[in-house]
């Protein structure tokens, strides 16, 4: 029998100082099977970093190679914001800039490895790319205290990243890259 997703929750009190947004998220993270808990903790704070109306989780999750790992769209179906997660491709990342304008990705390991992804292929509007990396070991701090259950605070403010669970303050980065 195949193994089941797992189902994260999240109830974060997020503060985007920077953006000026402050606003409470209940979000539903589902892994998949071969997704670390580092990866889904990832596009959690992606989530937090990005947010906007209309973000979401890709209904396919890792099953969908065609479907981003969080997005933003309108009403009328069009996308907005595609934001991957690790170190996808460079045709992956051409054909996400090609569907839509604005496409970020946030990486959570080596980031050296999605530099050299991006600078060695072709992809359509290179430039016009957002690309992060995620603080190792702020990751690790979370990844050893996260739960199935989550109550977190996540402040971004002046470049940094503060995330607070059970009343202990994490903080790192989440570093915008250059190519």
């Amino acid at each position: 029998m195949a193994l089941g997703a797992t189902l994260y929750r999240f109830t974060i009190t997020l503060q985007h100082v920077d953006r000026g947004i402050y606003e409470t998220l209940d979000l539903r993270a589902a892994a998949h099977p071969s997704e670390t808990t580092a990866s889904v903790i990832t596009r959690v704070l992606a989530h937090c970093f990005f947010q906007e109306e209309g973000m979401a989780f890709s209904r396919g999750g890792l099953s969908d190679p065609d479907e981003p790992a969080l997005s933003v769209h309108t009403l009328d179906g069009r996308m907005t914001l595609w934001v991957d997660i690790g170190v996808p491709s460079a045709e992956r990342l051409h054909k996400a800039s090609k569907a839509c304008a604005r496409v970020a990705v946030v990486t959570h390991k080596r980031p050296g490895l999605l530099l050299e992804s991006v600078a060695s292929g072709t992809i359509h509007r290179r430039e016009h790319l957002e690309l992060y990396a995620l603080d190792e070991e702020l990751l690790a701090q979370l990844d050893a205290v996260v739960k199935k259950h989550n109550t977190w605070e996540v402040t971004f403010t002046d470049g940094a990243l503060y995330v607070t669970v059970d009343g202990t303050s994490h903080s790192g980065t989440l570093q915008p890259l250059t190519v």
